[in-house]
């Protein structure tokens, strides 16, 4: 959706305001001059940019639709969509960093913390100042999160959390970890656990082979305790992590077109110059058949995006709809990334071109926030009225 990109085929760009235009060719300028230069060298060390985190919040881009008397920049949805669109053609994990702070740690304590939580918080982690990870996932409950089995407990002016969550982004890193489990009486609640508190660790998950850009964790609590005051006040019950994720699956289903356009682009420019048979590949017709593919669903991506943000920025989207923009958007990312190596035979595994590194990335972000297959019967449930999860 960038006239930098050359991927505007039907100039949907129209359709973006003024301001909207102006965060995208700022990101995007951001990507170019400090992520692409630095990130394959960090994919393969299987390290994070951490130097990246204080020019991110600099920019703007943490919590970037949450209001500005917290800190953030107040954007559209659809402004925060095209942000996340054009940090993951830098790289997923970059575009994974944001997402977590943002949707998954300021939005919670946004929208169910207390006003002192927020006016702590939100402006630090806004400016990069603190790092945050979300932890719901367990080592034995994804899909279902309502079985988790971390438990809070109350003991006086305190709380006992004793459990374990998997597969945390930022989780090392974090100074705060909002943390779901079951108090006493069952109900789930939030609780935001700082780094240092007695009974938290936080060991990094190494020997990865996708988002190795990434600082991937397990969280572990052993009769943590933290003060009472700590608990998220305004949601009790799964739904509340459960809007997290949906904060979440918004960003990704923008942020997995820009890994599209990376690949096809990269893929487009390789075959223009790479010459067989004495011409350019891009001139024999199974070649074009790939590019057309790549450029169609890229297309249908963005318009799928565009029409889930605006309904988000009226306040009428439901889930489902960002389930659907999800599942399709990393689906098609996925293939074009395979496609554009395919086109790129060899030459597509080496770190010359950024396809293999998109490609092993998409494989984590189409089973992360939700497998394709659970969107898959999201959306059947919705159609149908009836539940098939077991």
């Amino acid at each position: 959706m960038s006239k930098f990109s050359g991927l505007d085929y039907l100039h949907l760009n129209e359709f973006l305001s003024e301001d909207e235009k102006m965060v995208q060719e700022t990101v995007r300028k951001f990507v170019d001059d400090e992520i692409l230069p630095i990130i394959e060298d960090h994919y393969l060390a299987g390290t994070f940019p951490l130097d990246l985190v204080k020019k991110l919040g600099d920019l703007g881009v943490f919590g970037a639709n949450l209001p500005e008397k917290y800190g953030c920049a107040g954007l559209t949805n659809i402004a925060y969509g095209l942000i996340c669109q054009e940090l993951e053609r830098g790289d997923s994990g970059v575009r994974s960093f944001v997402s977590v702070q943002g949707s998954l740690v300021m939005y919670p304590i946004y929208a169910f913390g207390s006003e002192k939580q927020k006016e702590y918080w939100l402006p630090k982690l806004a400016s990069g100042e603190k790092i945050g990870c979300f932890g719901l996932t367990e080592p034995d409950f994804g899909s279902n999160p309502g079985g988790l089995i971390t438990r809070s407990r109350k003991e006086g002016d305190s709380i006992i959390l004793n459990g374990a969550k998997m597969w945390i982004t930022n989780g090392t890193l974090a100074d705060v970890a909002v943390v779901w489990a079951k108090d006493e009486e069952g109900i789930i609640k939030g609780y935001l656990v700082e780094k240092g508190t007695p009974g938290y660790t936080a060991p990094e998950i190494k020997k990865k082979h996708s988002l190795r850009a990434s600082v991937t964790s397990e969280l572990v609590f052993q009769d943590c305790k933290i003060p009472a005051e700590n608990e998220l006040p305004g949601v009790s019950g799964l739904k509340g992590p459960l809007s997290c994720l949906n904060q979440a699956r918004y960003g990704i289903a923008w942020g997995a077109l820009g890994s599209a356009m990376a690949t096809y682009e990269a893929s487009l420019e390789y075959a223009k110059s790479r010459i067989q048979f004495d011409k350019p590949i891009a001139g024999f017709q199974l070649v074009q058949q790939k590019l057309v593919y790549m450029l169609n669903e890229i297309t249908k991506g963005q318009l799928l995006v565009l029409r889930v943000g605006q309904l988000k920025d009226a306040g009428k989207v439901r889930p489902q709809h960002i389930s659907m923009a999800k599942r399709n958007n990393v689906d098609i990312a996925l293939e074009t990334a395979r496609l554009a190596r395919d086109i790129m035979g060899a030459n597509g595994i080496t770190g010359e071109y950024p396809v293999m590194r998109h490609m092993n990335n998409l494989e984590s972000v189409k089973t992360y926030e939700g497998t394709h297959d659970i969107h898959t019967l999201i959306l059947g449930q919705d159609i149908t009225g009836i539940a098939a999860y077991n």
